[in-house]
């Protein structure tokens, strides 16, 4: 076959240039596409329509339209291509369409520069919309202009009323009464395969019907022999040397039906269901009437099969599910399938049998062994600050310092009132006044006690660290000369060589948890350092967290580590036991299932 070089689209073809503009309209970055139809007769392909409306020098299409039609199959080719912005390269697709078993029409387009996924997108669209360019080339051939558009509104008609109703079976209803009201025919059925037979599901003009009954027993056969057949039938036919179609002329003789039409609705190649028509007087079906009906069941055959499919309850959706899955497993295709379900079947063997450690594994906080929290003695003011979070202290080393120049005040008041007392006392009892020395001795005391209490909180204006460890938590840097409160918590200090560590373990896992088992622990910080533990004592009351009830665990480091610091966090995992590699990662499904049941059945 030979592509035209050069063509001149004065006019074209209304219903091709319509279709060929809708796709590229979908595809991105198409240069050149055109439509070629192939004659019955000869081996040159004339042009049908172009897009876009100008002369094109098309020659460079020719290598991918002759792969195309030799055999009939999508092509897809980069070549160069050389064009007022300079050489480049094109990708060049061509897609054959074919009816009534032979090659009818070529699509071939420039899509310009590669790209990921463009010329399968661009194939996709073809394939899916080729149906309506079918269709329309076929009225286009039966009939003139006006015949076109009257038979094209009769199939938006048609696949309108399909789409109108949820409900599969009124859908099919509402097509078998709009063709047989067009055909001018008695009757209409649809009947969809099922198990390799067809069920009837629908009669124009019957809400429901007996499936027993003879005449719909006849019918299905008929429609059975359709789909054997996997081609359209007209009986009795225009050419005496076809395939005899016995169960038509049975279902002609049982109705009184002087002629019968059944074409196939086809999804993917595949029948999926019979359009069977009958004529009890007029006209017998022709031809031209056949290749309508024909397009018309491959455009209608994808949206019966999706009515159909929405329609499927829960329980048949599931048949469905587990009878392609018995299919994919046991059938003869699918290999990958099969390789797949051996593999899982290999692994989850390998799972039943082996074994491994399970532990249970719960956030973990570091703390230290004793955590000693420095308060302020009394209210003052702050007067120096000698270290902040983070720093390592030495005991009796200086943290901080309150202001102690009131306190010195107060000393010094209190002193100068027992220096005056103290002159008074000696002259009462250098007099005898019994009276007066008692009164005096009162007050001296309390003048003494006083003056110890301030010296004492003179003391304790000096703040030290009890113990050598580190400073959890406290920076006063900033609070230099603010006042303080008298209980107020300043720092927190905590020993360097003694920790605990809390877990807070998911109350799914407690059950299995027990003190003096074995552990490790990975901070946040160090995430690379396994640190052995030992599990010292489980609270018996849970906390709710984050939605999630915990139990606090408390353990104890097994060995000194001069990484650790309170307050790290990370990942604690306690040893529980040898369990085989399955329950160890399905015992949480399955514990939950057993709750669910244990919870919904009576």
């Amino acid at each position: 076959m030979s592509v035209p070089t050069t063509v001149e689209f004065g006019a074209q073809d209304g219903t091709g240039a319509a279709w060929l503009a809708a796709v590229c309209a979908r595809v991105e970055g198409v240069r050149c596409a055109v439509v070629l139809e192939v004659p019955r007769d000869g081996d040159t392909l004339s042009p049908l329509a172009i897009w876009p409306e100008s002369t094109h020098d098309i020659a460079y299409l020719r290598p991918a339209c002759d792969a195309a039609v030799r055999p009939p199959r999508p092509i897809k080719l980069v070549l160069p291509r050389i064009d007022s912005e300079g050489s480049s390269h094109a990708v060049i697709i061509a897609q054959p369409l074919e009816h009534g078993g032979r090659l009818r029409w070529l699509i071939a387009m420039d899509l310009g520069h590669p790209s990921s996924g463009s010329a399968e997108a661009a194939l996709k669209q073809i394939t899916e919309t080729g149906g309506w360019l079918v269709a329309a080339r076929l009225l286009a051939e039966q009939q003139g202009q006006r015949s076109i558009v009257e038979r094209l509104t009769f199939l938006t008609n048609a696949i309108a009323l399909a789409g109108e109703e949820r409900n599969f079976h009124q859908s099919a209803l509402n097509i078998v009464n709009e063709v047989a009201r067009r055909f001018n025919c008695e009757r209409a059925s649809l009947g969809i395969e099922r198990a390799n037979f067809i069920e009837v599901v629908a009669v124009s003009n019957k809400a429901s019907f007996d499936a027993r009954a003879t005449e719909i027993r006849l019918l299905a056969d008929a429609m059975d022999e359709t789909l054997d057949q996997a081609y359209p039938i007209i009986h009795p036919g225009p050419d005496p040397n076809a395939l005899p179609v016995p169960a038509h002329a049975v279902l002609a003789a049982h109705t009184g039906a002087i002629t019968l039409c059944s074409i196939p609705l086809r999804v993917r190649g595949r029948a999926i269901g019979v359009l069977t028509l009958e004529r009890h007087a007029g006209e017998l079906f022709v031809p031209d009437s056949h290749d309508l009906l024909a397009a018309f069941g491959d455009v209608l055959g994808t949206l019966v099969e999706l009515k159909k499919d929405a329609d499927r309850g829960a329980f048949t959706r599931l048949r469905d599910t587990l009878s392609d899955g018995c299919n994919a497993l046991f059938g003869p295709r699918h290999p990958g399938v099969k390789f797949g379900a051996i593999l899982a079947l290999s692994v989850l063997g390998f799972l039943s049998v082996a074994s491994g450690d399970y532990r249970v594994a719960a956030k973990t906080v570091v703390e230290g062994a004793v955590q000693r929290a420095i308060v302020v003695p009394f209210d003052g003011f702050l007067a120096e600050s000698a270290v902040r979070a983070g720093d390592v202290v030495k005991a009796g080393q200086l943290l901080c310092r309150l202001d102690d120049k009131d306190l010195n005040l107060e000393k010094a008041k209190w002193e100068a009132e027992a220096a005056q007392l103290l002159p008074k006392y000696r002259a009462a009892l250098a007099t005898h006044d019994a009276g007066m020395r008692k009164v005096l001795g009162a007050q001296i005391a309390q003048a003494e006690i006083e003056l110890k209490l301030v010296e004492e909180r003179l003391t304790r204006a000096t703040i030290t660290a009890p113990f050598a460890g580190v400073v959890v938590s406290g920076d006063l840097s900033q609070l230099l000369g603010t006042p303080i409160e008298k209980g107020k918590v300043l720092f927190e200090v905590a020993p360097l060589d003694e920790y605990r560590v809390i877990l807070k373990v998911d109350e799914r896992d407690i059950a299995a948890v027990r003190t003096t088992q074995q552990g490790e622990l990975a901070v946040a910080g160090l995430p690379d350092a396994r640190l052995p533990f030992k599990v010292k004592q489980i609270t018996p009351v849970a906390s709710a967290e984050e939605g999630q009830n915990f139990f606090r665990v408390e353990a104890q480091m097994e060995s000194e580590s001069g990484i650790l610091r309170p307050g790290m966090q990370g990942v604690g995992k306690i040893f529980i036991g040898e369990r085989k590699l399955l329950w160890i990662w399905a015992h949480r499904l399955l514990e939950w299932i057993t709750l669910s049941l244990w919870k919904w059945l009576p």
